[in-house]
């Protein structure tokens, strides 16, 4: 992580904050005003970082890809990269003190840890993903488990046997390990897909408790057993509160830090959130329409919380594509809610330019499908009782054969 801060520092992309400030609300709110990387050099006297990934291009660089050919690349990948173990960790007590996890905002349950990375590990298969963590003792963390995630799966697997779930969370990683993280890869291929990402080798240290984490500033290891706490409330990628739930407790045995330790914190709800929670997505979506017709690109946009609004460029080779398309993206990303299909001429970066596509290129009895009772995401605040929502696709392309009454004006026509 700290080579990387290095090189967003060389393109003139860190803002440095020397004077004191506080983990409570203050940081939170200055990393809401830019997508700049933030480096906090006095958080309660220790260094902490935000908005490491809060645009394209950043998150684009540490993939080591343009923002153009990130979902291309990105759909190619293959999990292959290697791991190469270095050794193993020597653990001191488990202090959360001595880092300062934030509060971010006022009805917040507690403290969170939220750029953590948790690795779990039984019968040799290994899981990386990121959890919300609320600090309830020294070393004693609630942690939001979404039921049905392999780190659930995990979880109830070791309890059935009576054992509980060895853990370790890596908090200050490069990025490319960070999004490897929050990806749907085949079971175990995080660490590999990160490896692929960063040229095809990994480091990995193994923790006392057999877990293997990648380099990091700070190391906590320790065990998910049976015991349970209240945890919440939080803000998720809508910006509105998630509510108190019942969650399982980590236990923190140990943990390892470098010299002066870089702690990375990310503001929910923020545009690194929502970048990390649906970027991955993308080449998922990608795939998923090449198989129906030519796609160009596809984006889940900021302002549907990078999660929730998808649009899709397309090269339409019959008439139906626009709407096939769509179908593919709903089944690609179930929690997807609204999905806008482009022609090849319209930015798909451009909301100005989408905006434009809906305005002269769709007719709401021709070009509309609503879709009622269907699964949507947890975290919209529209949703049923049960889980279901509505779901709405707009195909925003030119009638094949009438291209002419579409095309716009232009000075090399």
């Amino acid at each position: 992580m700290r080579q990387f801060i290095d090189e967003m520092r060389e393109r003139g992309l860190v803002d440095e904050i020397e004077r004191p400030v506080s983990d409570r609300f203050e940081a939170a709110q200055m990393a809401s005003t830019t997508d700049r990387v933030l480096l906090f050099h006095d958080i309660g006297g220790k260094k902490a970082v935000m908005n490491l990934t809060a645009n394209r291009s950043t998150l684009a660089a540490a993939l080591g890809s343009t923002e153009a050919d990130l979902v291309k690349r990105l759909a190619a990948a293959s999990y292959s990269g290697t791991l190469k173990p270095i050794g193993k960790l020597e653990m001191r007590p488990a202090d959360l003190t001595a880092f300062p996890v934030m509060t971010f905002f006022p009805k917040d349950g507690g403290p969170y840890i939220t750029a953590g990375i948790v690795f779990s590990r039984l019968d040799g298969v290994e899981n990386a993903s990121i959890h919300r963590m609320m600090v309830i003792g020294k070393d004693r963390l609630a942690a939001r488990l979404v039921e049905g995630r392999h780190t659930d799966v995990l979880h109830r697997e070791a309890l059935k046997r009576g054992e509980k779930l060895p853990i370790a969370i890596a908090l200050g990683v490069h990025p490319a390990v960070t999004f490897a993280s929050c990806t749907r890869v085949p079971e175990g291929k995080e660490l590999a897909f990160a490896a692929e990402l960063m040229g095809g080798e990994l480091p990995v240290h193994e923790c006392s408790n057999g877990v293997l984490v990648p380099e990091a500033e700070i190391v906590l290891e320790g065990y998910i057993g049976s015991e349970k706490a209240e945890e919440g409330p939080f803000v998720d990628i809508t910006g509105t509160y998630d509510f108190e739930r019942i969650q399982p407790v980590m236990e923190l045995t140990g943990m390892w830090t470098k010299e002066d330790p870089i702690y990375h914190s990310i503001l929910p709800g923020g545009s690194e959130h929502r970048l990390l929670m649906g970027v991955p997505y993308e080449p998922k979506i990608y795939r998923a329409v090449a198989g129906v017709t030519t796609v160009r690109n596809v984006v889940l946009t900021t302002g549907g919380c990078g999660y929730l609004h998808a649009v899709v460029q397309i090269r339409k080779n019959t008439q139906g594509d626009g709407k096939n398309a769509i179908m593919a993206a709903f089944a690609a990303h179930t929690s997807l809610k609204h999905v806008v299909v482009v022609d090849e001429d319209i930015d798909p970066f451009s909301m100005e330019d989408v905006e434009y596509a809906i305005a002269t290129r769709v007719r709401g009895d021709r070009d509309l499908m609503v879709i009622t009772g269907v699964r949507g995401s947890s975290l919209d605040p529209c949703r049923d009782g049960d889980g279901t929502n509505v779901k709405i696709g707009l195909d925003a392309t030119m009638v094949m054969g009438e291209e002419e009454k579409f095309v716009r004006a232009g000075w090399n026509d």
